[in-house]
């Protein structure tokens, strides 16, 4: 790769530039290339800070009720956030996403019904979405928070907190939709299932070529322009050719011929028009001129006045003052309403001290007022924006004085200047009023200078001198078509030029994307028989795509015709990651929801590599349901934070930090067995079975490395787990023992304690459990059995 190709110092106009000086196209190509090679587009680096997220909290939102706060470390490394289905987990990500993009996938292109969930069903006094955002360069942190005070999931507003007060300050609406840091469920299926088009401009926007595609663009419309001309030469030459052959006049038939040939004669022409005085007959020309004389369009005028007059009558009705009343009043209320939030315990009102006036009546009354007095805000602005629209369509309809009147026709000239002055009056009814009577008077008069020029026109110039005016005509639209015609030629080289190097720049930007997702493609499907070889961008307008070179035991195949579910949402991986993770990217942060789905055990340890080597210097906040990903990133020695995510009655969310399943499930006994208001025969019942639960998680560890070590396959291992059954027959697979066997050799091993152990364990499954007479000591001999079980 060139260093002018690499080197992101390199203005892409300047890269042109020096390509076309050793083009070896013709010096009217290359200026041609020139005139068409817009001004170089420079990308906003107004905001350079690598940006890290320290928090996510929403309160009344979705699957969250009272506010939840997702504590993050605002540095690289691996975050898993786990939780079953329908713990909040997910709503903490959409949370992070609708803060700093306004929008959610999950709603995009959907209909209304779509977007009625958004507000928590439990608590949605005060629905709100925030994220704190750290930068690498030490800076105070910025919080982004969107609060609901409608119904609706766009009544929304941005408060920003911190060492910014605006959110553009911090975000830039360009970068968070070129480098987009959210990948949520919903869309890793749509990168691949949705239209390709779509993929292909977000890789392609990634490459910074917009200058080329608006060079060609500007290329093309100049050429259809350029071919229009000459068509339009054409057309006209049969046409008049067509008018001449009517005449008996020897010119006629003289200037027939001279367009009539396979290419038509100009100067033959022109010597004919010069030798009958046509083309310099002042006279004739000032009465063409008002022959051809354009009036104000009537009908427009009057659809124009009568939309301003319906404009004014409809803003009169609604009271402007009031309006600004209202939002005033909406603002106090607001922050009264805030107030009373701020400070729930008292009702007293902060302004005039009277006790009990900010009570919940008040409260709920306010809400309401608030609503009404909104939606005649919005009545009083929507009358507004259509009385200026309405002012501004009258104001299209009038057209400046033509220049040449002004000599020709002075007292024409005088009414129309009577129109013109219309666009200066702003008063609705006044314009209103004006511009009909301007426009009546002088559209009569216009319509009588014309009929005058035209009659005036027939009786000085004769048959011959409409002729001369038509041909006229025809050699003004066929010098023009003359002129074109190299143009064309020339246009059509450039655009040759610029493709080949459209496609060499583009390869040459697109090949690191391609190596990462490549190399990203290889640890998710190491052992899969599909490999992903190069990505490419192929097609123009509707039939742009990315081409993807994939093959089966080497043999190419069809993309998406030979993928399962988990390599397509591996390959959708593959594409989203080097594109959020692009060097210029100032989100230095990964929030992946749900990405295990549909992989089989060897791409969920593929998976935890991946999301290990992005880690090392991204932040990485991954959520899922799935236990594999956690187990994947234990056994494979991957340094990550785990955190649980729990949903209680009443939609409250708690996200607690987890060491390790066997040490969570002690925890958690541990907890339980403390708690001196226990009833007996919950005791015997409940901590027998949570014990169990460590247990279990400790021979399914040491399970999982027998397996590994017998050289047993992934998915063989999770087939043969989920036969073993409960407790014993996870034991008996670690200690890769019979089942019948297996509790003598843990008393062999440990001592009978191990083996009564795990009897009491298993019998709070009975209808009548083992008595815990000493809860301590249970919860003792569990992490002792645990931590021998892990230690052999």
């Amino acid at each position: 790769m060139s260093d002018e190709i690499s080197s992101s110092h390199t203005s892409l106009r300047d890269v042109l530039l020096g390509r076309l000086s050793e083009s070896g196209l013709a010096p009217e190509t290359r200026e041609v290339l020139r005139d068409l090679l817009p001004d170089a587009t420079v990308r906003s680096d107004r905001r350079t800070r690598s940006l890290y997220l320290r928090s996510i909290t929403a309160a009344g939102w979705r699957g969250i009720g009272p506010a939840t706060t997702l504590g993050l470390r605002p540095e690289p490394g691996l975050t898993v956030i786990a939780g079953r289905n329908g713990s909040g987990k997910s709503s903490l990500a959409e949370a992070a996403e609708m803060a700093l993009t306004g929008s959610n996938y999950r709603w995009q292109d959907r209909t209304q019904i779509w977007k009625q969930g958004w507000r928590n069903l439990h608590d949605h006094a005060d629905p709100q979405v925030s994220v704190e955002l750290c930068a690498a360069d030490a800076s105070a942190p910025v919080t982004v928070r969107r609060r609901w005070s409608g119904t609706g999931l766009d009544d929304c507003r941005t408060e920003v907190e911190g060492a910014a007060s605006a959110l553009h300050e911090i975000i830039d609406p360009e970068q968070i939709s070129l480098y987009r840091p959210f990948l949520p469920y919903s869309e890793l299926g749509a990168m691949i299932s949705g239209p390709l088009t779509a993929l292909h401009d977000a890789l392609a926007q990634l490459l910074g070529l917009e200058l080329l595609s608006d060079t060609d663009k500007k290329a093309r419309v100049l050429l259809k322009t350029l071919s229009d001309e000459v068509t339009t030469a054409t057309t006209l030459t049969g046409t008049v050719v067509g008018e001449l052959s009517e005449h008996e006049d020897p010119r006629a038939a003289e200037a027939a011929t001279a367009l009539g040939g396979r290419r038509p004669d100009l100067d033959r022409v022109r010597l004919l028009l010069r030798g009958n005085a046509v083309a310099d007959d002042t006279a004739l020309a000032r009465l063409r001129r008002l022959a051809g004389l354009p009036a104000p369009d009537r009908q427009a005028v009057a659809a124009a006045v009568a939309r301003l007059r319906r404009a004014a009558a409809d803003a009169e009705d609604v009271r402007y003052s009031s309006a600004e009343d209202a939002r005033q009043l909406i603002e106090l209320l607001e922050r009264a309403l805030d107030h009373r939030r701020r400070h729930p315990d008292t009702a007293e009102c902060p302004v005039c001290g009277s006790a009990g006036r900010l009570d919940r009546t008040w409260a709920d009354g306010a809400r309401e007022q608030v609503e009404r007095l909104q939606a005649e805000a919005a009545q009083a602005q929507a009358a507004r924006r259509e009385l200026a629209a309405a002012v501004r369509d009258v104001h299209d309809a009038v057209h400046p004085v033509p220049e040449w009147l002004q000599g020709d026709e002075p007292s024409l000239a005088a009414l129309w200047r009577d129109w013109a002055a219309c666009r200066a009056v702003l008063e609705p009814r006044e314009l209103a009023d004006r511009a009909e009577r301007a426009e009546a008077v002088l559209g009569d008069a216009c319509h009588q200078v014309r009929e005058d020029a035209t009659r005036r026109l027939d009786e000085q110039d004769g048959r011959w001198q409409t002729i001369a005016g038509r041909l006229t005509e025809w050699l003004r639209q066929a010098e023009v078509a003359e002129r074109a015609q190299p143009r064309i030629k020339q246009v059509k080289a450039a655009r040759v030029w610029l493709r080949k190097i459209t496609d060499e720049l583009r390869e040459a930007r697109l090949k690191p994307i391609a190596e990462q997702s490549q190399m990203v493609w290889k640890l998710l499907c190491e052992r899969s028989s599909v490999s992903l070889g190069s990505v490419s961008l192929a097609g123009t307008a509707n039939a742009r795509k990315v081409v993807l070179d994939v093959s089966v035991d080497t043999v190419d195949a069809p993309a998406f015709g030979v993928m399962s579910q988990g390599e397509l949402h591996s390959l959708a991986l593959s594409l989203f990651v080097p594109r959020a993770t692009h060097e210029s990217s100032p989100f230095k942060f990964l929030v992946i929801d749900d990405p295990v789905q549909s992989m089989d055990p060897e791409k969920v340890d593929g998976l935890a590599r991946v999301l290990d080597l992005y880690a090392q210097h991204r932040q990485v906040v991954v959520f899922t349901h799935d236990t594999r990903l956690e187990e994947a990133i234990r056994r494979l020695g991957i340094a990550a934070t785990i955190k649980q995510v729990s949903r209680q009655t009443d939609s409250v969310v708690r996200v607690d930090p987890v060491s390790d399943p066997v040490a969570q499930a002690l925890n958690e006994a541990r907890a339980l067995s403390l708690d001196e208001s226990l009833p007996q025969d919950v005791a015997d019942r409940v901590l027998p079975a949570m014990c169990r639960v460590a247990l279990e998680a400790a021979f399914l560890t040491v399970a999982r490395r027998t397996l590994r070590l017998a050289g047993v396959s992934l998915p063989d291992s999770e087939e043969r787990i989920a036969k073993a059954g409960p407790l014993t027959g996870l034991a008996a697979l670690a200690l890769a023992v019979q089942h019948d066997t297996v509790l003598d050799i843990i008393a062999r091993d440990h001592g009978p304690w191990a083996k009564d152990l795990i009897r009491q364990c298993n019998t709070a499954s009975h209808q009548r459990p083992a008595h815990v007479t000493d809860r301590k000591d249970l919860i003792r001999r569990t992490e002792r059995l645990a931590k021998a079980v892990l230690d052999q």
